[in-house]
């Protein structure tokens, strides 16, 4: 009995080590992962602010190429200038704002509570860039995006992304053909920040009128191109006194 009774402890106690083994390996893992994400993250935020300012590695008329993820950090400080946060038309500089929660944020700003609102000023071939950040509704789920601002109110480039849009249409806010529409397009209306309309039966679908605050709707894509007008409209609104500062100078 005795004997068995010693196997059975020893069991048990090996049993609890192998417990305790592979729970610190599981944790060092999740870490690492963990860590992994935030840097892709990271980087991910990098690339989409530089592309939206015409700072990427596209060949072509069709591609959609990012600033690789092993150079994209010295590529985001040789072109983003400063970083700003927005705080109740208080503006202050944060070289960390790109980290910033854009989807918390916004929710914050449009429920009228305070909001720190990120920006950046970008500078490519002497010209000034001003970026910023969007986030809105598709179809099935979230959008997002980037779109770069000259002094002007002209837009001088911009990315989408989605979470979940239906592929071939929704999906497609995201293609060079469509993201290439809004460059030259005015979101002034007048003297109204107006915006960009995604608009179906614009009767400029090569896009050559870039003074009616209009691009072409994606076919079988009308209520993702409805979320993309709204998005930049209500991300226009939230900026619009910041931006006046700009055009005042």
């Amino acid at each position: 009995m005795a004997v068995n009774t010693d196997k059975n402890l020893y069991t048990v106690v090996f049993a609890a080590i192998m417990v305790v083994v592979v729970g610190s390996v599981l944790a060092l893992t999740a870490s690492g992962l963990s860590d992994k994400i935030k840097e892709n993250e990271r980087f991910e935020k990098q690339q989409n602010i530089l592309y939206a300012m015409g700072v990427n590695e596209n060949v072509d008329e069709g591609s959609v190429n990012f600033i690789p993820a092993d150079k994209v950090e010295v590529e985001f400080t040789k072109y983003i200038k400063e970083q700003l946060v927005i705080v109740d038309g208080e503006v202050s500089k944060d070289d960390n704002a790109y980290l910033i929660d854009v989807k918390k944020q916004i929710a914050l700003a449009k429920k009228g509570e305070k909001a720190k609102l990120p920006l950046f000023i970008g500078e490519k071939d002497g010209k000034k860039f001003y970026i910023i950040p969007m986030y809105g509704k598709g179809l099935w789920d979230a959008i997002w995006g980037f779109i770069a601002l000259d002094d002007n109110m002209v837009v001088q480039g911009v990315y989408f992304d989605h979470k979940g849009e239906t592929p071939g249409l929704g999906a497609n806010i995201k293609q060079r053909y469509f993201m290439d529409d809004f460059t030259g397009e005015t979101i002034m209306a007048g003297t109204r920040y107006s915006g960009i309309n995604v608009a179906k039966g614009n009767n400029d679908p090569t896009n050559l009128t870039k003074d009616d605050n209009e691009v072409d709707a994606l076919a079988g894509a009308t209520i993702t191109g409805n979320g993309v007008s709204a998005m930049i409209s209500e991300t226009m609104k939230l900026y619009e006194d910041y931006l006046k500062t700009i055009r005042a100078n």
